[in-house]
């Protein structure tokens, strides 16, 4: 499911979260470690929309 959010990984070591082409939030140390495992292995939307709180739940979805 295409959610439109989109990550870079920067030279720090930060991840930067964007979506339609605004920087939604930024992770950084252990948090940007774990969302980086996290995306290996899930649906990387899914992931990204759960970090930046802009998901819906249950019955919400249509």
């Amino acid at each position: 499911m295409e959610l439109g959010f989109f990550y870079r990984v920067r030279k720090s070591g930060e991840v930067s979260i964007e979506r339609e082409g605004r920087e939604v939030t930024v992770l950084r140390g252990a948090a940007a470690a774990k969302f980086l495992k996290r995306v290996a292995t899930e649906d990387p939307q899914q992931v990204m929309a759960r970090v930046t709180g802009n998901y819906k739940r249950g019955n919400e979805w249509q």
